[in-house]
């Protein structure tokens, strides 16, 4: 399968040809677009960021989970009735929205980098070369964490 650039003028003259001829044959065709690759999803570069917190400070990625919802205290920590009983909630990664995801991971990254005991910089999600040196560094260290 060919991939023409519609951005290129002589790309866009073959791929508006090669279209035509395919539309006259009659035959079932697909028509995609190629988007460039996306950055990791929040919930991967998330485990991502902990398991290298982890890694650089000994604390296993659970306890970096623990530590980095406190860290965002406010988003993860609620009060709820069950069972007629208020109770403190200690919400799931997955229970935050798209907005309250990046806030918190924001958070942490800076958090990590501030803190005294242990700081550690965590990239962002486009740093594409440090994100592997991070993937590799776990992948080392992967039986501590």
């Amino acid at each position: 399968m060919a991939l023409y650039d519609t951005s290129n003028p002589l790309d866009k003259a073959n791929f508006m040809l090669r279209a035509k001829k395919l539309a006259e044959s009659g035959k079932i065709v697909e028509l995609a677009e190629k988007k460039p690759k996306r950055t990791l999803s929040q919930n991967n570069f998330l485990w991502l960021c902990l398991s290298y917190w982890g890694c650089q400070t000994g604390y296993t990625k659970e306890e970096a989970e623990t530590i980095y919802k406190n860290v965002n205290r406010e988003l993860y920590y609620t009060h709820k009735v069950i069972a007629g009983v208020e109770i403190e909630y200690i919400r799931h990664t997955y229970e935050l929205d798209t907005a309250e995801m990046t806030a918190s991971i924001d958070k942490w990254r800076n958090w990590a980098a501030m803190n005294d005991a242990c700081p550690v910089y965590i990239p962002s999600p486009e740093d594409y070369q440090l994100i592997q040196q991070m993937e590799v560094e776990i992948s080392k260290n992967n039986e501590f964490i």
